[in-house]
């Protein structure tokens, strides 16, 4: 008997100490979504495997630890896994790993929209953002069942994306991806550069948005998205959600 009601309450404790992820494609196509932790911040990881292809309309659920730190999901786009798995493996969003990424270098390569989560911790908020820092590949939203602000990018920028930074683009010349400034190369030597918020320019005094080539397009368009480095200021680019409320969250892709 004791042992049942140990089992019970441990069952009860572990749903207590995690939160509900829930990944919807509502996008007409597949995606291949994916999972990244910074584990130098944090040890504690989803219960989900870090890339998987999720189908058109799909949904996916999954838990969260109450203290999941520096947690990346964004999704790939036209990947082929069946020769060299690995970052090139998709048109855009890629990753180290192939299909399932690599839990240490995984990080998905540029561009790409990027749902970004630091759950709240000893009394601290939940923090989240929907981050074009990285450049832009899908629209994405992130929601919550508390009530809590919506993050998201819900524009596809790619059509309209200035030429520059426009791209990649597939197999029918059509522009699946929007980079950054500073991920096209513009403003010079990446180490020093206005766009990439580097050298002398590495703090948001140095760095303002009016210095970073196209930031109104994706602002602008997207403005309650993390769109440059240090876009705090605009009120509009991090998120919060009072961690007692132990919000369970939904990363949208094409909402």
């Amino acid at each position: 008997m004791n042992g049942l009601v140990a089992t019970v309450t441990l069952a009860l404790v572990s749903s207590a100490a995690a939160r509900t992820f829930t990944v919807y494609n509502q996008c007409p196509f597949t995606i291949w979504p994916a999972i990244f932790t910074d584990l130098n911040v944090g040890s504690a990881v989803p219960d989900h495997t870090t890339g998987w292809q999720q189908d058109a309309y799909q949904s996916v659920s999954f838990n969260v630890p109450n203290n999941w730190q520096a947690g990346r999901i964004w999704a790939r786009r036209d990947c082929d896994f069946s020769t060299n798995p690995g970052p090139n493996s998709c048109l855009d969003g890629g990753c180290n790993g192939g299909l399932v990424c690599d839990p240490h270098t995984g990080t998905g390569v540029p561009p790409a929209t990027v749902a970004e989560f630091t759950l709240g911790l000893n009394g601290l908020p939940d923090n989240y953002d929907v981050s074009l820092v990285d450049g832009y590949n899908l629209p994405v939203r992130i929601s919550n069942n508390k009530g809590c602000p919506v993050a998201d990018c819900p524009v596809d920028l790619g059509p309209n994306c200035p030429a520059e930074i426009q791209g990649p683009f597939d197999s029918n010349g059509f522009p699946v991806g929007c980079k950054s400034a500073c991920e096209a190369g513009l403003g010079g030597d990446p180490a020093n550069n206005p766009n990439c918020c580097t050298g002398s320019h590495n703090t948001p005094a140095t760095c303002p948005p009016s210095g970073v080539q196209y930031y109104s397009y994706f602002k602008q368009n997207c403005p309650n998205s993390y769109a440059y480095a240090y876009d705090e200021s605009s009120g509009t680019a991090l998120w919060t959600c009072d961690a007692n409320l132990a919000a369970d969250y939904t990363i949208t892709f094409c909402p």
